[in-house]
């Protein structure tokens, strides 16, 4: 049986073209009807050995950042406005970082450009980046110990530019489909740094600045979806990740300014998250993503158990709210495609066009 690891390899061997893997998965998926165009498919895992990799690549970075923070490149001592006696002392430790992103990139070469394993180049990419823009954090915390809230919109778009940059420089040797999500989170890093450093009056203001660029990473992720309707191609990995990224930004905060972070939710506000809720599952449904659906559900938990606590339900509130949502996304699950025909079909023919396709087979993703 054939496997996409074994296409993949046979492409960067020569014996494939592109072209020609592509067409070969398009074959298998009309002769095999391998999945289902609504599972939302995406490589995690090639083989128990990715796992296996993953727990020793854990253990080592784990090790390479502790013994990197404990080697001190400078000491300083500050007066203690406390107490004179005991002076404050300052180390000055970036090298955990930057040993994890050497060794991350170096595990990369083999792991993700030669071996292609899924969730070790994950790792690896998270490790590369994280490493990096944690030594610039280190740095500037060290430069700045005690700063206001524009320099610490400075040291927060520092920091999203080296992960930025050197999650693009990942991806223009890896290609791993979960850098460009990457890239995004660093660019929306510089975005909330730039604004703060520009106007520190909006550190209170902050969700603002987080949901407008939520929604600028559901607009990239869904050009990303646009290009491959089908989702035959690496392109649909690269969507799903962004749409991973999006969701958080965009109902986090949406959450936040309704108050509903602050405690104490009344029933009107829990009526009202219900109902977001219930558009946020529509939009899921249109675009075949399930991830906005995910990154709310915390939040209308909360909101029904708050209803059940309001009439009265107080000891059962929680066991109530388990079972009406577990069973609601049940099925939803088992009965997604149809749902998705429903409301797919009576889109316009310009966006019907645009989304995922809601009949037919696939295969898995390039």
């Amino acid at each position: 049986m054939y496997t996409d690891t074994d296409l993949d390899g046979a492409v960067v061997a020569g014996v494939l073209t592109p072209e020609a893997a592509l067409a070969f998965r398009r074959y298998l998926a009309r002769t095999t009807g391998d999945g289902v165009a609504d599972e939302e498919q995406f490589r995690l895992l090639t083989g128990f050995n990715d796992i296996f990799v993953a727990i020793a690549t854990i253990l080592l970075l784990s090790a390479l950042a502790w013994i990197g923070s404990s080697i001190v490149l400078a000491t300083a001592v500050l007066p203690n406005p406390y107490n004179a006696a005991y002076p404050l002392i300052r180390t000055f430790t970036p090298l955990g970082g930057i040993f994890v992103a050497a060794a991350a990139w170096g595990l990369a070469e083999y792991f993700t450009r030669r071996r292609r394993m899924a969730l070790p180049s994950i790792l690896l990419l998270l490790a590369f980046v994280g490493g990096l823009a944690k030594s610039v954090g280190d740095i500037v915390l060290w430069a700045l110990p005690d700063a206001d809230p524009r320099m610490q919109g400075v040291a927060i778009a520092l920091a999203g530019i080296v992960a930025a940059v050197a999650a693009l420089l990942h991806w223009r040797r890896f290609h791993v489909p979960i850098t460009v999500a990457a890239i995004a989170a660093g660019a929306v890093g510089v975005a909330m740094g730039v604004a703060l450093a520009l106007i520190p009056a909006l550190e209170g203001y902050l969700a603002v600045v987080a949901l407008v660029a939520g929604l600028a990473v559901f607009a990239l992720a869904m050009r990303w979806d646009m290009s491959d309707t089908a989702r035959i191609t690496r392109r649909a990995d690269v969507a799903f990740w962004l749409h991973l990224l999006a969701a958080p930004l965009i109902v986090h905060p949406v959450f936040k300014l309704m108050g509903l972070l602050d405690g104490g939710a009344t029933a009107g506000e829990a009526v009202v998250v219900i109902i977001l809720y219930v558009l946020l599952g529509i939009v899921a449904l249109a675009v075949d993503r399930r991830a906005l659906m995910v990154s709310a559900l915390f939040y209308v938990l909360y909101a029904l158990a708050t209803l059940f606590r309001e009439f009265g339900a107080i000891s059962l509130n929680l066991a109530l709210t388990g079972l009406v949502i577990g069973s609601a996304l049940l099925l939803l699950s088992a009965f997604w495609h149809s749902a998705r025909a429903a409301i797919v079909n009576r889109l316009p023919n310009h966006l019907r066009r645009r989304l995922p396709t809601v009949s037919g087979r696939r295969p898995a993703p390039v």
